[in-house]
């Protein structure tokens, strides 16, 4: 009987640090992240991807052009720790999905031993019909219908940082930014590796050419907390069976 206490002790802890964070904040908006280096968030970890051979660098034979520059003079693309990079996020995605199945199946069985070199009467009393030892019958019956609707459309534009080159040359990226209007916080955090041949000349990167990309986008304030359903009702959700 002693673990109840315990248990509901840590129920009830379990909203407490938000619980605090929210009052603590009442009457004013959500307080925005300094701004600080991406790998010194103790989540962050360098990134390891597979690496060819290393080759020679081919001859330039006293030519001025390097090769993969845009400009003659300097190239004024992110190339290197701690280059900025500007990430166009537009993601336009539909997709609608509907499946309809349909089952249904009878089967009847009857079993017996109408002879069995006259020993069917020894195993069984006389009233029994040895001709119908076992009969069962089956009927099942299914059917489903299910449909998906999905339009997502998210349109912007982030400033990312370089944080490690890889062995290949491509480069890790990761930014994040921080809209507050009114009382609401809009958070978007992007992260994700990078070819330096398709960063365009003006030092943008479109999204669906970042590998491995991480893209989140969302909010915490006041609208945030009333959209979220309560965490007694998250924990029941998870914990009841039905």
């Amino acid at each position: 009987m002693r673990p109840a206490p315990a248990l509901l002790a840590a129920l009830l802890a379990l909203p407490g640090c938000s619980t605090f964070e929210r009052l603590s904040r009442v009457g004013r908006a959500p307080d925005m992240s300094p701004v600080t280096d991406p790998t010194r968030d103790p989540a962050w970890r360098p990134v390891s991807m597979p690496t060819p051979a290393p080759l020679d660098p081919p001859p330039l034979a006293n030519s001025l052009w390097r090769p993969g520059s845009r400009t003659f003079l300097r190239d004024q693309r992110a190339a290197q720790v701690g280059d900025l990079i500007t990430i166009l996020v537009s993601i336009q995605d539909q997709a609608q999905l509907q499946n309809r199945t349909q089952r249904a199946r009878d089967g009847t069985d009857t079993m017996g031993i109408p002879q069995f070199f006259g020993l069917q009467t020894r195993w069984f009393p006389p009233p029994a019909n040895v001709s119908s030892l076992v009969q069962t019958n089956g009927n099942q019956t299914s059917d489903g219908d299910g449909t998906l609707r999905r339009n997502e459309t998210v349109t912007l534009r982030l400033a990312a940082t370089v944080t490690q080159v890889l062995p290949t040359g491509n480069l890790v990226v990761a930014g994040k930014q921080e809209v507050r209007v009114n009382a609401e916080l809009r958070e978007l955090a992007v992260q994700g590796v990078i070819r330096p041949q398709d960063i365009a000349s003006d030092n943008t990167i479109r999204h669906d050419r970042l590998a491995e990309a991480r893209i989140a986008y969302g909010g915490r304030g006041t609208l945030s907390d009333l959209q979220q359903p309560r965490l007694g009702q998250q924990i029941l959700d998870i914990v009841l069976p039905f």
